[in-house]
């Protein structure tokens, strides 16, 4: 069946449908007020009923919901910022005060009047750690468990007027436990008594949260129904014949609420977006049934057969196609009763131990995957979470070209809209369960050998996650821990609920007649793993083989005695951000730099001050093996000093990480994930972004080594590399090399012949012998470029500043007075408070080498260059003209600002135009010293550049503005330090 849908009538992303007057799903996410359970005398049915409080006057205050009880306390300035300085020291742990003292109760009032065969449940999507419900009166108990949906039918306790008092009494978890005075990972462990996140009694990267994030962290919603309620769907595809045909398999729980036999018409509709947001419609069907009254079913749906549909891929593999899956229930005499939609990823997602390198290897579509991607905590210790910052952060790691995240087992089960990204962004997604090696049974001291203590409730945590999250294209893998496995009778549990359907074992094609529809199983689509460092992970033992997790010298990445297993699920390293942000979250007793003390051994040990230090702060040194990163650049004199060098440290290190281990890709490794991308508070250690949404150059790094297609330097051989991780073969490519010396000159020029390049394969491409030559410079710079023969386009291009060995790049200091002339060209497009800003920048000083592809730009638009490629080389004179404007069908751009603007920064120096990047900040006329002015977060399609001389590059930027403010971006740079605006 093909059916086409005007625009009007298509769900928008990630939207909700409403269904008709009064159905539906309304979310209780305003109004609350919350006060402490020990300042108010009345009781639950008194608040409900005769006694409710009447606004926002204590002890009653504006309530965070979702939200936990100290997010509330902050709203109402009742705590300092506890990611402030010091100032969690200021806030009372739970562990001081008693659980009392954060048991809060929360209130709202919500509007729903039914009508005949109509029924209402209040549903909690995640509550922290227990409750207690009032609503017109009534009590009901919510159960223990952080991780666990609850469903109300309240239906007959609505009032007859339609509005409604709801009281919640939220409870903290049962064993909050203490923070020894040393710290440590999760405290004192008490907190693996319970079904709990565990970061939150601290950790090496984390300060405790002081009241253990009790309070109501999840969605709150009423849902109208009509007698027949849709309840967890299952959808899963399977494929035959090399993926040309393809299953969706449905199997749906439906309740009768009422008390008749229901007469149901079971309604299947498989939607996909095309142009213009024209949708069409690739499958309808219906199906009668009968369910008798009070009873709940499964009813499976015959397979639905689709002929080649657009797969989903992971990010850098292809796109990520999602269909809108619809299910609706009519009940005869009733009309529709409930709808549910959810969108939908065709894709087959295999994975097992790789023979080679004896680590895990994951396949999607039939194409294997090198892993390369982070750690993830949660996106705010505090637990306020929302879509709009959900966005940010998995697109943030779409753009560092990543394409897994692993849920760590520490942090929580993440959220449907986490999930909801990733599916639209291409991250695969390791889904832990809340054990930790620290917590359960093998950290100092051992408090908690057989995990938490009531195992019933974990499992029945862990089949309810299962079910809120098992269709999302973007999940790859339940892991039955971090660095431990659960106690015996979980991990059993856990291994048959989640065993793989005989349809995705790995050499099964075909079902015999009696094997039970995949969409029957609690999941089975996806492999469970016991443990984070067992069974293809690390050394696959158990061992704790994974990290390190400190500061590297960039060369040992490549060498094949840095790591020996084939998958690292956990290597960290530095992560300072910008010196706005310290700026911004620190008093300025935290403004001061390190204390560089240097030892008879010639190693420098930084000593931080107690703001960094609390703030878990990771040094740029390692005495007796890494000489101190930052002090090569020479020794920092202010905080702006020591940021900047951070973030060329934070470039190279991160960079050559991903390297060296993509160089080995499949002959020694199948993935590495990094510890961690970001820090869900404002930590000073392993995060490519901070928690402000402002990048580091460490982003950057990783976006230009985790390309599909990539040129790189491998710093152990020195031989220039060219990766190919996508599933076609390069041809007719070549690298353009070209060494650059700090007095602008260009003393090495190379074009190497045609390579060929094969699928996933690395290939050695030609040896870098300028390092040996006479006379080679101390410090240089080095510009690879993989292009096509056949145009020139170019495929990757990858910048380093290196020196020769033994030596510093402290003449980088002096090359700072350097002033190197460009040219800025930039056109404005606005929709609503959503900025576009399109940017081409050239480096106008003159050069004696005309370089083959000397105009850079990102999605290869533009102009080219003719070329020779003998021994004389002759550019073309570069065409003076604005970018062509790009218009985003997704932002719907309306209007651009005047006409393209060009900027000239002038020089009289020729050189390389050393490390640009742009930011964007609220331009005000008037501004305290220091303010911190930037807009955030803000997307770049590059930062922290490099432009040789008489080279091109395009850049865009997208933003959003709050209302009233007028953006202003600048550009800042190694040699060009001064702030200009650009627009």
């Amino acid at each position: 069946m093909v059916v086409l849908i005007a625009p009007m009538d298509c769900e928008g992303e990630l939207g909700e449908r409403r269904r008709g007057v009064g159905m539906g799903k309304t979310k209780l996410d305003s109004g609350w007020l919350a006060a402490r359970s020990t300042e108010v005398a009345a009781t639950g049915v008194q608040l409900t009923t005769t006694h409710p409080p009447t606004g926002p006057s204590a002890p009653w205050m504006e309530a965070v919901v979702p939200g936990t009880v100290l997010g509330t306390l902050l709203k109402n300035n009742l705590v300092p910022d506890p990611f402030y300085g010091l100032n969690n020291e200021a806030v009372i742990d739970i562990a001081n005060s008693g659980r009392e003292y954060y048991t809060f109760w929360f209130f709202t009032t919500f509007e729903c009047k039914t009508t005949e065969n109509q029924h209402v449940h209040l549903n909690f999507r995640a509550i922290n750690y227990s409750a207690e419900v009032y609503l017109n009166g009534h009590k009901e108990i919510l159960p223990k468990g952080m991780f666990r949906r609850h469903s109300l039918d309240v239906t007959d306790i609505l009032t007859p007027s339609g509005i409604n008092m709801l009281a919640v009494l939220v409870h903290p978890p049962d064993h909050p436990g203490s923070i020894p005075p040393q710290g440590g990972q999760g405290g004192d462990h008490e907190i693996g008594k319970d079904v709990a996140a565990h970061y939150v009694e601290g950790w090496d990267w984390m300060t405790p949260i002081r009241d253990r994030n009790t309070g109501i962290w999840d969605e709150v919603s009423v849902q109208v129904t009509g007698p027949v309620k849709i309840i967890d769907p299952h959808l899963v595809s399977s494929f035959f014949d090399s993926f040309k045909r393809a299953y969706l398999h449905t199997t749906v729980g439906l309740e009768n609420k009422s008390s008749r036999l229901a007469e149901c018409l079971l309604s299947l509709q498989v939607t996909t977006e095309l142009e213009g947001k024209i949708c069409l419609v690739e499958h309808l069907q219906s199906h009668e049934l009968q369910i008798p009254p009070g009873t709940h079913i499964q009813y499976t749906i015959p397979p639905l057969f689709f002929y080649k549909p657009s797969l989903w891929w992971p990010n850098g593999m292809g796109k990520q196609s999602l269909y809108d899956v619809e299910i609706t229930v009519d009940v005869k005499g009733s009309g529709e009763s409930d709808s549910w939609n959810h969108h939908f990823g065709f894709r087959k997602i295999e994975s097992f131990i790789d023979d080679v390198t004896g680590g895990r290897l994951f396949k999607v579509n039939g194409e294997p995957v090198f892993i390369r991607g982070g750690n993830w905590i949660l996106s705010d210790g505090l637990l306020r979470l929302s879509k709009k910052r959900y966005m940010t952060d998995i697109k943030f790691h779409a753009d560092m070209n990543f394409n897994m995240l692993r849920c760590w087992g520490g942090g929580i089960a993440e959220r449907p809209e986490f999930y909801q990204f990733c599916d639209m962004y291409g991250l695969l997604v390791w889904q832990e369960f809340w054990i930790t090696g620290d917590v359960d049974g093998r950290g100092v001291p051992i408090s908690n050998p057989n995990g938490p203590l009531d195992h019933n409730l974990f499992i029945l945590c862990a089949r309810d996650t299962v079910k809120l999250l098992r269709n999302h294209a973007s999940l790859a893998l339940w892991v039955g821990g971090n660095e431990q496995i659960p106690p015996k009778d979980i991990n059993t549990s856990l291994k048959n609920d989640l065993k793989l359907h005989p349809l995705f074992h790995t050499a099964v094609e075909g079902l015999s007649d009696d094997t039970k529809d995949p969409s029957q199983s609690l999941d089975g689509t996806r492999v469970y793993i016991q443990g984070s460092l067992w069974d293809g992970f690390a050394n696959g033992k158990g061992d704790f083989t994974d990290g390190p997790y400190e500061i590297q010298n960039p060369e040992d990445f490549f060498r094949d005695n840095f790591y020996p297993y084939g998958f690292n699920p956990e290597v960290g390293s530095i992560g300072m951000p910008v010196a706005a942000t310290i700026r911004a979250t620190m008093p300025s007793e935290g403004w001061l730099i390190p204390i560089f003390s240097k030892g008879s051994d010639g190693y420098i040990e930084e000593i931080p001050n107690p703001i960094w230090e609390y703030h878990k702060y990771i040094p740029y040194s390692k005495p007796g093996k890494v000489h101190d990163q930052i002090e090569l650049y020479g020794h920092p004199k202010s905080l702006d000093d020591f940021c900047d060098k951070a973030q060329l440290v934070n470039y190279v290190q991160y960079r050559a990480l991903l390297e060296g281990w993509t160089s080995r890709m499949w002959t020694k490794y199948t993935g590495v994930l990094i510890w961690k991308t970001q820090n869900p508070w404002t930590g000073l250690r392993g995060q490519f972004y901070d928690h402000l949404h402002d990048q580091t150059a460490g982003f950057f790094g990783c976006r230009c080594a985790a390309e599909p297609i990539h040129v790189q330097l491998n710093l152990a051989s020195y031989f220039v590399e060219v990766v190919n991780t996508t599933s076609a073969g390069l041809s007719n490519v070549a690298v353009e090399v070209s060494v650059w010396g700090l007095d602008g000159s260009c003393p090495f020029y190379n074009v190497t012949e045609k390579i060929l390049v094969p699928p996933k394969k690395v290939v050695e491409v030609v040896k870098m012998k300028y390092p040996n030559s006479k006379n080679a410079q101390p410090v240089y710079f080095l510009l690879l470029k993989l292009f096509r023969l056949s145009d020139f386009s170019i495929l990757s291009r990858n910048f380093y500043w290196l020196h020769l060995p033994g030596k510093d790049f402290k003449s980088l200091e002096l090359y700072r007075k350097k002033r190197v002339p460009l040219k800025i060209t930039s056109e404005v497009l606005i929709s609503g408070q959503t900025y576009e800003v399109s940017m081409q920048l050239k480096n106008l000083s003159k050069s004696s080498r005309s370089l083959i592809c000397n105009k850079m730009d990102n999605k290869k638009e533009g102009g080219e260059n003719c070329i020779n490629l003998g021994k004389s080389i002759i550019g073309s004179e570069e065409k003076e003209s604005s970018i062509l404007r790009r218009i985003s069908s997704g932002l719907g751009f309306l209007r651009s600002v005047d006409t393209p603007t060009m900027v000239d920064i002038n020089g009289n120096d020729s050189g390389v135009a050393f490390f640009l990047h742009f930011s964007v900040h609220a331009a005000k006329k008037d501004h305290r010293t220091y303010e911190d002015t930037r807009i955030l977060p803000v997307h770049y399609t590059d930062n922290y550049f490099s432009l040789v001389p008489g080279e091109t590059m395009n850049i865009s930027i997208t933003f959003e503005v709050p209302p009233g403010i007028t953006p202003r971006v600048t550009l800042h740079g190694w040699n060009n330090h001064e702030d200009h605006i650009i627009v």
